[in-house]
């Protein structure tokens, strides 16, 4: 029951980062939506809300790149066809929260990069493990590893991007526009 409780309020501080960042997301808040009493926040997470902010991302991190994981799971017979599912994916989930559910790393990486060093550096880290994953889909399917580098980092600049532009204007077009793109650059480059 202790690691439930633990769990319950990292899921809830991820949604709720997620949905509204970090500095607009309260601790009583948190305890409320993770159904847990308000002293176990501070015995699971001693340093307080930048802790347990910097736990909620690597935790959310870890979830989307099982999620990104399935999505590439058939990635060697068309990469480009998955891309196209992450966008797609991506924009059904943006359309369905009327544009409160970004990304769960860009939305408290924006707005606390240069204020907390600790949450900086967890957004740093699960950026760098999702370009790790691409890249090393890219490199499966044939790509020479340098170039897979540079390609996974294109592919996650060009994913933050059109889903910061489609949630600020209410519509899914950057996603779509840069899905085609995106899809077309990797399958261009796997000839």
């Amino acid at each position: 029951m202790t690691r439930d409780t633990r769990t319950r309020l990292l899921e809830a501080s991820a949604q709720l980062f997620r949905e509204q960042g970090y500095a607009g997301t309260g601790l009583k808040q948190i305890t409320a939506a993770g159904e847990a009493p308000w002293g176990s926040l501070y015995h699971f997470f001693p340093g307080g809300k930048e802790q347990l902010g910097a736990e909620a991302v690597r935790h959310s991190g870890d979830r989307y790149l099982r999620l990104f994981d399935l999505v590439f799971a058939g990635a060697d017979q068309d990469l480009g066809r998955s891309v196209l599912d992450m966008f797609r994916l991506s924009a059904e989930a943006l359309e369905r929260s009327q544009w409160g559910d970004g990304c769960p790393i860009a939305t408290v990486a924006l707005e606390v990069a240069s204020t907390s060093e600790p949450l900086r550096h967890a957004c740093a880290e699960v950026f760098a493990s999702w370009e790790l994953s691409l890249a090393r889909r890219l490199t499966g399917a044939g790509i020479p590893e340098g170039r897979a580098k540079d390609l996974a980092t294109y592919v996650l600049c060009a994913f933050e991007g059109a889903l910061v532009l489609s949630r600020t204007a209410h519509d899914v077009r950057p996603l779509e526009v840069t899905a085609e793109v995106v899809a077309g650059t990797l399958r261009a480059e796997l000839g």
